[in-house]
């Protein structure tokens, strides 16, 4: 799930432990496959690419020749299995919250038919192309630990080095760029010292819905996991947020 806010944190763990290793290596080859189709097989080139193999390693510590297999089929210097397609697909979710999400698939019909059966058991309905996706831009984002440093000479750091904007919530300090800049950045923030906890091509909501019932939020974020449970899904995007208060309560139950 990204929108960067604190609530992205909670996720329910129940269950993770039965997730099958080979589906979580068959969506991450996808991620792989599909940033190398686009930009290339340098990670130091190809942010996008980078970011699916340390997400690749970090979840599921898949091995490099799993990682070089799915650069190649992207690249093109493997040919086997089915082309991989990425697909945006537009719902909506309880609340009317607004549902972006980035898919890698081999059967579109496969995928969007899973899509539109999640959303309509979870109080949702898939959209048409163009409904939502004007609510969303695409930046480069790159999140920091607040602990132990100096946040507004961050700030100072961060729009020197070519930042668009810069947040906090006193934990997590957040850095957006344009998508072009992301990784000149993260250079030139790391060249002053700071190094960061994540750095990413993502879609932000530019029209947020604030969720302020605990029992709605529920539903919303179980929904966000189902989706996300499936295959082919790479990234699920939002445009809900919810106080404080709201997130302690689920927190405070989590796993219960």
């Amino acid at each position: 799930m990204s929108g960067h806010s604190k609530w992205k944190q909670i996720k329910h763990k129940k269950g993770a432990a039965d997730v099958k290793k080979g589906a979580m290596f068959s969506k991450y080859s996808r991620m792989i496959e599909i940033a190398a189709q686009k930009a290339g097989g340098d990670p130091n080139m190809n942010p996008s690419l980078k970011q699916a193999i340390d997400k690749a390693r970090s979840d599921c510590n898949m091995p490099n020749a799993n990682i070089e297999r799915a650069i190649k089929k992207g690249t093109g210097e493997l040919k086997e299995g089915n082309i991989v397609e990425e697909a945006m697909y537009e719902g909506f979710g309880p609340e009317g919250v607004a549902f972006y999400i980035q898919t890698a698939t081999d059967n579109k019909n496969r995928t969007i038919n899973s899509i539109k059966t999640s959303l309509e058991k979870h109080g949702g309905h898939l959209g048409s192309a163009g409904s939502i996706g004007w609510m969303f831009k695409q930046v480069g984002y790159i999140s920091f630990s607040a602990a132990g440093q100096n946040i507004e000479e961050v700030e100072l750091k961060a729009i020197d080095a070519g930042a668009s904007d810069v947040k906090s919530d006193g934990e997590t300090i957040e850095i957006y760029t344009s998508p072009a800049q992301l990784m000149q950045v993260k250079k030139n923030l790391e060249a002053v010292g700071l190094h960061a906890t994540s750095a990413e091509l993502t879609f932000i909501a530019t029209n947020i819905v604030k969720i302020t019932d605990a029992e709605k939020a529920r539903k919303i974020l179980n929904l966000v996991d189902i989706l996300e449970e499936n295959e082919d899904v790479v990234n699920v995007y939002s445009n809900f947020d919810m106080d404080a208060s709201v997130m302690e309560q689920i927190e405070s139950t989590a796993g219960n």
